[in-house]
C-alpha cells in the first residue's frame, strides 16, 4: 500500500476554538477552512491535523460525538521550554506535571478545548530495565 497522507481528525462542536488552539500554541496553519471542517498543517509541512464538526452529514449518525479516549503526542527537542511557554506563561491546563519516565520520556500533558490530551515529549535514554522493549534506538545519547 502506498500511503500519501495520514492524520488525525478531531470531531468536535467547537471547530473554531479548536482551530485557534492548535494554530496559536502548536504552530499549525490553516490549509482549508469551512464552518464544518478545518485542515491544518504544521509549520514544518510534515504533519497534518484536521477538525470536523461532529454533527456534519459526512459522519454516520452513531458516531456523531466529540473525540474521547485520544492522546496527541508531540515529540519536541526542548520539552522544558515548551512547558515554560504553555503551562507557566500561557496557563494551559496542566494534566500531568513535567517529569522523566523510566521508559524513555521527559514529558508533560495538557489538553485542548475538547478535552483531548496532549502529551508533549522529549525522548530520553530509557532506564536499563526498558532496553529490551525497544526494537530500534530512538533516543540521542
Amino acid at each position: 500500500m502506498k500511503l500519501n497522507s495520514f492524520y488525525p481528525v478531531i470531531m468536535t462542536n467547537e471547530v473554531n476554538s479548536t482551530k485557534d488552539f492548535y494554530t496559536k500554541y502548536f504552530a499549525f496553519h490553516v490549509t482549508f477552512d469551512a464552518d464544518w471542517y478545518v485542515s491544518l498543517k504544521h509549520e514544518t509541512n510534515d504533519y497534518e491535523l484536521a477538525v470536523l464538526n461532529q454533527a456534519h452529514q459526512t459522519v454516520p449518525n452513531p458516531f456523531r460525538q466529540t473525540a474521547q479516549g485520544l492522546i496527541l503526542n508531540f515529540e519536541v527537542e526542548d520539552v522544558d521550554s515548551l512547558y515554560e511557554k504553555l503551562i507557566v506563561q500561557e496557563k494551559l491546563p496542566l494534566q500531568l506535571d513535567l517529569r522523566d519516565e523510566a521508559f524513555g520520556q521527559r514529558h508533560f500533558m495538557t489538553r485542548d478545548p475538547n478535552g483531548v490530551l496532549i502529551d508533549v515529549i522529549k525522548i530520553i535514554p530509557p532506564d536499563s530495565s526498558f532496553l529490551e522493549q525497544y526494537k530500534e534506538e530512538v533516543w540521542e545519547e
